[in-house]
């Protein structure tokens, strides 16, 4: 994991993700970053991969291996995947009776 300065996420690290990371799945296994930050991060990756073919500097860091597109959405894809387990684990705990659920508008106790 890159420079992390309290709990945002180092600038350089969303705007040239392939310079802190060797590869999406890295990001995806980041413990210290948020789903939201992973998003973030992956969704640049694409971008860069997805850059003006003219301008090469856009699209590939120097010095490290090119990353393909396809790689960089099944993340994504697994981030969406883990997202979807945790909302299901969340509404799962506020089902009838369970703590959170509210009848009529009153917290059950």
């Amino acid at each position: 994991m890159p420079t992390n300065h309290g709990n945002a996420v180092d600038i350089d690290t969303l705007l040239h993700p392939a310079r802190a990371f060797a590869h999406p799945i890295d990001v995806v296994r980041d413990c210290d970053l948020t789903l939201y930050e992973k998003r973030a991060i992956l969704s640049s990756w694409a971008s860069d991969a997805c850059a003006v073919e003219d301008f090469p500097d856009l699209r590939q860091a120097s010095a490290t291996a090119q990353v393909k597109f396809d790689e960089i959405m099944d993340a994504l894809r697994g981030l969406d995947s883990e997202l979807e387990r945790r909302v299901h684990r969340h509404q799962h705990k506020t089902v009838e009776g369970g703590p959170g659920f509210q009848f009529g508008g009153i917290p059950s106790a």
